[in-house]
């Protein structure tokens, strides 16, 4: 039986009074907490690990990160706690850091310190590739450095998001929701809105859906109002394998932001657009994937017939497929294929029709992400091994 639901299954209509406004986020970048040994640090010299972190003994032993990527942020700290004991006059522990495989740089140098410690790294490191060292030096196995729980975090120089911060996306977001049946060109599609568009002066991003093959709109009814919840404004209509539609959609929408009676004006966020769509829909995503107003595109379910659908991508692409979908070789060809940044999971226990239903979550924080500028979700939901989606099936992520 093929899973039904993952996360919150009942979608609700929320208050909209006294929505929060976007807030601020820190985002963290990279961590570790030693917990199943080293990680990702090697070691040179003595050094073990245990509940206590990561310890280092006598002459000479150090730990080095991996290569940890900054790429898009800005404003960096490094955190960690550490406690040196037993050291002699003239004994020192460092931390350091490296940035682009250059020389390293010493945070603190000390023969006594116990506690947290949090650095501020230069503006230069911003962007870079960063390396960290722990290292000691004294003469008897019975003086030692013991470091745990690093974290590296960006401010990323912004808001945290441009809608209102949410605990949970697997939970309704925190709008009141709106569908329109009789919208769109043709007077047939649906248009589903947070109901009180604007509040607080946000601009809400748009997500164009394409629904399956002999599906509608009304198929995918729960998932248009949990997007839609979130601050999302989205539009679907019984799709086409040319996608030509989305594109009249689009224009549409950009049309009625500037039209004064309507309900949408001034309210979208037109320079935020993702195209998406399960099965069909998602082959009709790759076929406009070349619209240059486009920030992201999401296909699930849906690869390419001739595996040439990635060839029009310009933009970062989700991908979800499940282990019991028949599509999903399809999705492999054309993770294969893909040469911009893609994240895809092949979901555990579901098929072809169950596929959007159990990756809306998903899809959820991919939008906060990409079209609300929740830079945090990069490294937390997506970007980690450890990835808040990560035991849902098995995941591949390349180009980043």
């Amino acid at each position: 039986m093929s899973r039904r639901v993952l996360g919150a299954a009942a979608l609700g209509i929320l208050a909209t009074a006294g929505l929060p406004a976007p807030a601020a986020a820190a985002t963290t970048v990279y961590s570790e907490s030693f917990s199943a040994g080293l990680g990702t640090f090697t070691a040179t010299g003595s050094v073990t690990t245990g509940s206590y972190g990561a310890r280092l003994r006598g002459a000479g032993p150090a730990i080095t990160s991996r290569t940890i990527d900054l790429a898009g942020h800005a404003d960096l700290t490094v955190s960690y706690t550490r406690t040196a004991s037993g050291l002699d006059l003239g004994e020192t522990f460092t931390a350091a850091y490296s940035v682009d495989g250059g020389s390293f740089t010493a945070l603190e140098s000390a023969r006594t310190a116990s506690g947290a410690a949090t650095f501020d790294l230069p503006a230069s490191v911003d962007g870079r590739d960063l390396r960290l060292r722990f290292s000691l030096d004294a003469s008897s196995v019975l003086e030692t450095l013991t470091v745990d729980d690093v974290v590296v975090a960006a401010g990323d120089g912004e808001e945290g998001g441009s809608l209102p911060p949410v605990a949970d996306v697997t939970r309704p977001g925190p709008y009141a929701v709106t569908i329109d049946q009789t919208a769109g060109p043709g007077g047939d599609g649906w248009l589903v809105y947070p109901t009180n568009l604007g509040q607080n002066g946000v601009d809400h991003p748009i997500f164009v859906w394409g629904p399956g093959a002999g599906s509608t709109p009304a198929d995918y009814t729960d998932m248009l109002r949990q997007w839609a919840s979130h601050g999302f404004v989205v539009y679907s209509d019984v799709s086409s394998s040319s996608g030509a539609w989305m594109v009249d959609a689009l224009d549409w929408l950009e049309d009625e932001n500037a039209r004064p009676a309507s309900p949408l004006h001034q309210d979208l966020d037109t320079s935020e657009v993702a195209f998406g769509g399960h099965s069909r829909g998602s082959i009709g995503t790759f076929d406009v994937a070349t619209d240059p107003r486009l920030t992201t595109t999401i296909h699930v379910a849906g690869g390419s017939f001739d595996g040439n659908g990635p060839d029009n991508l310009r933009r970062p692409a989700l991908y979800i497929g499940g282990d019991e979908d028949f599509a999903t070789p399809n999705v492999e060809r054309d993770y294969t294929g893909t040469d911009v940044p893609v994240w895809f999971t092949v979901l555990d226990d579901t098929d072809h029709i169950y596929a959007t239903r159990n990756g809306q979550h998903i899809i959820t924080a991919w939008l906060r992400w990409h079209l609300a500028d929740e830079s945090f979700r990069r490294t937390t939901d997506f970007l980690t091994a450890g990835c808040t989606f990560c035991d849902l099936g098995a995941v591949r992520y390349k180009n980043w």
